[in-house]
């Protein structure tokens, strides 16, 4: 589905079924990004997208960082306010975490919430972590997703 849609027929769509539709154009992409980033997940070592900002090859609006996590602020945001906040050592998946990453994890909750302070989100916000294919994970070093900034809808999915 296309944006022409939209624009040929905008009475037959109320405002709220038009937005529903474009999530869900928006989500298809999210789910063929996932399916295309599984096939290669184990291949991609550092040279995931988040190597690259780490590595300050590509630019990104830096929020937070440290010398372990790094919080910035997401290019195709889905709130108000949408950053992420990742591990600057790559773990791919939640379920390849080890013992010994318990801290490393902890810290990006704690990221997570200095920096939603930071942007103003008093009144509330949501973090999600996209694991694996199917939890439309499109890059395969974990992150954070904090989006706040406006009233969340639940069930989210």
């Amino acid at each position: 589905m296309n944006r022409a849609i939209f624009r040929a027929f905008p009475l037959l769509l109320s405002a709220n079924t038009s937005n529903r539709l474009r999530h869900c154009v928006r989500a298809m992409s999210e789910v063929e990004k996932a399916r295309e980033a599984a096939l290669h997940k184990d291949v991609q070592a550092n040279d995931t997208i988040f190597g690259k900002i780490i590595r300050k090859e590509i630019p990104a609006q830096i929020l937070f960082e440290d010398d372990e996590v790094l919080a910035f602020r997401d290019v195709s945001p889905q709130a108000p306010t949408h950053f992420l906040v990742i591990p600057k050592r790559r773990i791919n998946m939640l379920e390849n975490a080890e013992e010994g990453d318990g801290a490393l994890l902890g810290k990006l909750m704690l990221t997570a919430a200095k920096v939603a302070k930071q942007e103003k989100l008093a009144d509330g916000y949501r973090v999600v972590v996209n694991n694996g294919k199917d939890g439309c994970q499109s890059v395969f070093h974990i992150h954070l997703h904090v989006l706040g900034g406006r009233q969340l809808n639940w069930p989210p999915g």
